[in-house]
């Protein structure tokens, strides 16, 4: 089997080519064209520092029709490490779907946070009407992505960057790095107020910004909550929403950001990438909520197989 490191990832992994890739897994997914059994997570550390557990692990396994790949994503969430050590870690297995035979195995986090990044370069791209403003609540690895999926996807004017701790400030200074306009601010409204799109993603367990300072004609792309205990927007805001979609609705529904606020029928985002959407309205706020799901991982994994092969990268070995 073929083994590729987070370098070997780095190398291979444009944001602009899997962009396309990650709007056919959606429309495929949208279709029923492939099987996402549900994903078991459960708490994991407890009796190591004490009762509480330490972090979430989760086995995330998909297959689009029709790959000759499928894939089955080993992740874990520890929100209290320290800056230095990433609060997610992911691992891919591939595995050939004609004979079951082990096909790769990839360093997952790079493609875990390119994957989720498009989530939103993709609803910028077809919800958002370009050139935009972007305003992020986050600091941490997935702020970055999905605002560099963004400046992959459109043309971005400006970007304000909030988070509670200093990592705002270099947040910001890596995206300028990246030819991105990115800029830090002191407080959520102010990374908010008057913007065309709004990115929420952190691990939060309370709402991360105030709903008054949201202007009507916003994209909300919220991407950190992904269990009933983690919340990320303003109960308000969700109730706002004219249009509220998510890449998994039942999934989404059960996450705090939706569960402390009147019904909210969801939408598949799936429906947005295929096309034929309006953009989002003057009057109105559309709402886009991910809670992940591993047909990203499948299609991003076979697009960093294919590209592994071509390029002879990675490192085969026997088991």
């Amino acid at each position: 089997m073929l083994v590729c490191s987070d370098a070997d990832v780095s190398d291979l992994l444009d944001l602009s080519e899997l962009l396309p890739v990650i709007a056919d897994a959606f429309e495929r997914q949208g279709r029923g064209a492939v099987e996402r059994p549900d994903r078991p997570h459960f708490p994991v550390g407890a009796g190591l520092d004490g009762d509480d557990p330490l972090g979430t692990a989760l086995t995330m396994p998909a297959y689009l029709h029709g790959d000759e790949t499928y894939a089955t994503k080993l992740a874990s969430v520890h929100p209290d490490n320290p800056p230095e050590r990433p609060s997610v870690h992911a691992q891919i297995l591939l595995t050939d779907a004609r004979t079951g035979d082990p096909t790769a195995l990839l360093a997952g986090d790079r493609i875990t946070n390119a994957r989720t990044g498009c989530i939103g370069g993709l609803a910028v791209e077809r919800l958002a009407e370009p050139p935009v403003e972007v305003g992020v609540i986050g600091a941490g690895a997935q702020a970055r992505w999905q605002t560099r999926a963004i400046d992959a996807a459109v043309e971005v004017d400006t970007v304000r960057i909030y988070s509670p701790s200093d990592s705002r400030h270099v947040c910001a200074r890596d995206l300028q790095t990246r030819g991105i306009p990115a800029r830090s601010v002191n407080a959520p409204g102010e990374a908010v107020a008057e913007a065309d799109v709004v990115v929420t993603a952190t691990t939060a367990t309370e709402p991360t910004f105030p709903p008054g300072a949201l202007t009507d004609g916003t994209l909300v792309v919220a991407v950190g909550a992904y269990t009933a205990e983690t919340q990320e927007l303003p109960p308000a805001v969700v109730e706002r929403a004219a249009r509220p979609y998510a890449d998994v609705p039942d999934e989404a529904a059960e996450t705090g950001d939706l569960l402390g606020t009147d019904h909210v029928e969801l939408t598949p985002f799936s429906t947005a990438v295929a096309g034929g959407e309006p953009r989002v309205g003057p009057e109105e706020i559309v709402l886009v909520k991910s809670v992940g799901t591993a047909v990203l991982d499948a299609a991003t994994g076979r697009h960093v197989l294919a590209a592994a092969r071509e390029a002879e990268a990675g490192e085969s070995v026997e088991l």
